[in-house]
């Protein structure tokens, strides 16, 4: 009982290294960027929207280089699928959301395409250095056209915060380096935690993995969803989607080609087509109205709530 309750104390620090760690690498970036005058649209547009992802790229990668492939994959379908249900749907409880033409036209689209090339590449349980590759490929594509599209509207963008050279740079490697132990503190614990409790893999990083390292996603959604920013608490889900499957996917397979065990191929493609069941859903929810209210965010929920049941009687 002991090494369990530290495995699940060790999580948790694991967990908090990885959001407050993303937080000082995104200030620390950020700033820098600004120093060097590049524009604040196009910070926001990158080094933000990476640096929210940035928990589960370390996740997926330290759990590929460790050979725990089921847990990489996992954590990001796991991800893609409570930023779409739990993140949404709660920002849509506490307020109703209006949906941004831009995203329902671009895009949410693109994070569909993205979802069903995975299914593609996936399903022979494999993903080669040559179709994480494509992902990257396709990732840079995506920010390319976001950028120019972007700079052909320009929008007011809140002053980014101006910190001096040394600040600038303890909040780079010192964000970076609790953004690499803290991946690895979550790897190690969770698949000791795992074992104790006979869990597999690929539960692990639905459930646990995946929750822990939406953070972040939660906090500035429902944060903007308070406030009103409805457009940041929809794009910041949507872009977080994109980044999940083309940049982590793609970064962690060119690193280390990911093969799942027998099993774990047929879970992958069956919870990825499910996620794909409910970007549908989602989108044709959005489209009534152009906008989601609290009844659809309830629907949302209880989506979310029965596809974890689902995977915990399958375990």
């Amino acid at each position: 009982m002991g090494k369990l309750l530290l495995d699940i104390l060790l999580l948790i620090v694991g967990f908090v290294l990885l959001i407050k760690g993303a937080d000082f690498f995104v200030d620390g970036a950020s700033s820098l960027a600004k120093k060097m005058k590049i524009p604040s649209l196009i910070v926001g547009l990158t080094i933000v929207a990476m640096g929210t992802s940035a928990p589960e790229l370390a996740v997926s990668i330290s759990s590929a280089a460790k050979g725990a492939n089921s847990l990489a994959v996992s954590n990001v379908i796991g991800s893609n699928m409570f930023n779409l249900l739990m993140v949404l749907g709660v920002c849509s409880i506490i307020m109703p959301i209006a949906v941004n033409s831009t995203v329902m036209k671009r895009d949410y689209p693109f994070s569909a395409a993205a979802m069903l090339l995975f299914v593609i590449f996936i399903i022979n349980g494999k993903l080669s250095r040559i179709e994480a590759a494509v992902f990257i490929a396709a990732l840079i594509c995506y920010m390319i056209i976001t950028v120019k599209d972007a700079m052909k509207n320009p929008t007011e963008d809140e002053p980014l915060e101006n910190f001096s050279a040394v600040k600038c740079a303890l909040c780079i490697v010192g964000g970076a380096a609790a953004i690499v132990l803290g991946g690895n503190m979550v790897v190690d614990h969770a698949q000791s935690i795992a074992l104790k409790f006979g869990m597999s893999e690929t539960l692990v990083g639905l459930t646990i993995c995946a929750m822990g390292t939406s953070l972040p996603e939660l906090v500035t959604s429902v944060v903007a969803s308070h406030k009103g920013e409805n457009d940041m608490a929809v794009g910041n889900v949507v872009g977080s989607n994109i980044f999940n499957v083309l940049a982590i996917l793609g970064i962690s397979g060119v690193i280390s080609p990911i093969t799942l065990a027998k099993g774990a191929d047929v879970s992958a493609v069956t919870d990825s087509c499910i996620l794909l069941v409910m970007c549908l859903i989602t989108f044709l929810l959005c489209l009534q109205g152009k906008k989601l209210v609290r009844w659809n965010g309830a629907i949302l929920v209880t989506l979310y709530a029965a596809y974890m049941a689902f995977i915990i009687i399958r375990n």
